[in-house]
Formats: structure tokens, C-alpha cells, sequence
């Protein structure tokens, strides 16, 4: 299949492709954004599907990687410890807490109070992480729905949510890729879960397509074709493409290959009304976003 980005309609949909400032509120502080946000990965796990992304344990690699995109310009630090790429072991519970606790600590240590994401799908490891380690931002690749405690935490704790699509599990997701319209499909089925979650109170809702996440290669890239459309739901947006087998895949080559690819996307992306980029590699999204500055018409 192919897609068309059509860029004269881009600039119809978004006048003259002007950045949308966006907002989310923070222990009771209201935080506007005036220009895309770069949220970089720490994968405290041994099998992530980038090898260049595994961490571990190792406060060492932990630190040098933290001062790493301290340096580069990371404006969100994302901590996960619990691989979502198919055919990835499980995470019991406590050594996934373990992990993001050694993690965490780091963090504050070195990061003080910069913006922090935990990246997991288990309510009471995501509130742990809010109470024990402050914690600002609760991401979620299911959307809620492999722990049904998710959404009242997420309330009851007044945080902002990345609210991602996927369906089924890590293990099933690649077989539940039937779509009437994969574009229409997933903004229909994240706006029923941001209902859900606004009837019981939160507020702060950041959606995110899923790139990957029971998608084939093609109905990616017709998502992408057609970013624009997810503002419709009037949430900030997050991207996350960084290595993808989207891009290595159609390049015919592998994760480590495929920072050109990624960087492309990116661009793409921050043109299709991205707000936030979820990025491996801080330094050449910084760098994108600056230059993308001067077309969408935000200082960095």
C-alpha cells in the first residue's frame, strides 16, 4: 500500500502549521508548553527491543545515560522497566518495582526536579512510583486495559496519563490487527477510554496512536499519513516511532539502524501536530525540533 502526505492539506488543517500549545498540571502547578516536548527513554530492562536501550540495574550505565540526555536537552525523562516487544519475558511485580526504584533514585539524584514519566501498565507500581519517588506522569501501553484499577488510580492521584492504544497483550497484540479504518478505529476507541477516565475525574489526558502496538507496517504509516486528525480529540499528542519496525522494516535493516529513519518520522510527525516526541536518541530529536522551529513558528 501506499500513503500520500498530503502537505497542502497540513497547512489547511493547521493554518500555517503553527505549534499547539498545550498544558498539564503537576502537583496543583499548571506547566504550558510553547513548544514540542522531547521525552527520552531509560529502559531499566535486559531485553528491550533496542540493545542500545538496556540499561539494567547498573547505577553506572544508569547515571551516564541520564547525564547523557541531561546534556542533550531531554525536557521528560520516560522510566520503564518491563519490555513490551513480543516474546519479551514477564516482569513479576516487585522486580519490576525494584528495577524503576534504582532507576528513580538516580534520577532525583542527578535530575532534581526535571519531568518524569513511569512507563508501566500496573496501577499500584504507578502510584508507588508517584508517592515513593515523585513521579509526575503515568504512562500506560495498554490504555488501561491489562489492570482495571488503572484509570481510578490515575484519578485519585491527580497526575497526567499518556493514554496509548494497543490491543490484547504484548504476546497477542500482532494478531489483533483487523481494522474497519485503523485511523477512525483507534480515535474512536481512545476517545471512549478518555471518557472513561474524565467520569471518574482525571483530567490531564495525553494520547498517544501506538505506534507498533497492533498495527501492521502499513497501517502505521497510514496513521501517520493522518496525525492531523487525532487533534480532533483535543488532547496534547505524543509520539513514540524511535526504532520502530516501521521504519527498519520498510528500510530492510535493524533497530540500530535506523536513526536516520526515525528522525525522519519525527519531522513528520512534529508537522502532523506532534506535541510530544518519545525518542531513544535525545541529541538528533532536539535537534529536529529546533529546526522545525522555524517552520512552525515557535522559539526553542
Amino acid at each position: 500500500m501506499r500513503f500520500c502526505f498530503n502537505f497542502a492539506l497540513l497547512k489547511q488543517n493547521h493554518g500555517e502549521m503553527a505549534f499547539d500549545n498545550f498544558s498539564i498540571t503537576v502537583k496543583g502547578k499548571k506547566i504550558e508548553f510553547t513548544r514540542p516536548q522531547v521525552m527520552g527513554i531509560l529502559n531499566v530492562t535486559p531485553d528491550s527491543f533496542y540493545a542500545g536501550s538496556r540499561m539494567e540495574t547498573d547505577d553506572a550505565l544508569i547515571s551516564s545515560r541520564v547525564m547523557q540526555m541531561l546534556e542533550e536537552g531531554v525536557d521528560i525523562i520516560d522510566i520503564g522497566a518491563y519490555s513490551t516487544r513480543q516474546n519479551a519475558d514477564d516482569v513479576p511485580p516487585e522486580e519490576e518495582y525494584r528495577r524503576l526504584s534504582v532507576g528513580l533514585s538516580i534520577i532525583r539524584r542527578l535530575a532534581g526536579d526535571i519531568l518524569v514519566s513511569v512507563d508501566t501498565f500496573r496501577a499500584d507500581i504507578a502510584e508507588r512510583c508517584v508517592c515513593n519517588y515523585g513521579a509526575q506522569i503515568i504512562n500506560d501501553v495498554s490504555g488501561g486495559t491489562l489492570d482495571a484499577a488503572m484509570f481510578d488510580t490515575v484519578a485519585r492521584l491527580e497526575v497526567p496519563y499518556i493514554l496509548m492504544h494497543m490491543r490484547g497483550t504484548p504476546a497477542t497484540m500482532q494478531s489483533l490487527t483487523e481494522y474497519a479504518d485503523v485511523t477512525r478505529d483507534v480515535i474512536a476507541d481512545l476517545s471512549a477510554k478518555m471518557e472513561a477516565l474524565r467520569s471518574r475525574g482525571a483530567s490531564d489526558i495525553i494520547i498517544d496512536p501506538g505506534f507498533g502496538f497492533s498495527k501492521t507496517v502499513d497501517q502505521n504509516y497510514e496513521m501517520m499519513a493522518r496525525l492531523s486528525e487525532f487533534k480532533a480529540m483535543g488532547l496534547p499528542l505524543l509520539v513514540g516511532i524511535s526504532r520502530k519496525s516501521m521504519i527498519f522494516r520498510t528500510l530492510d535493516t535493524d533497530a540500530r539502524h535506523s536513526l536516520n529513519g526515525t528522525t525522519v518520522l519525527n519531522t513528520v510527525s512534529l508537522m502532523g501536530g506532534a506535541q510530544i516526541l518519545r525518542v531513544h536518541d535525545v541529541c538528533v530529536c532536539v535537534e529536529a525540533v529546533k529546526i522545525m522551529g522555524k517552520m512552525l513558528g515557535y522559539d526553542y
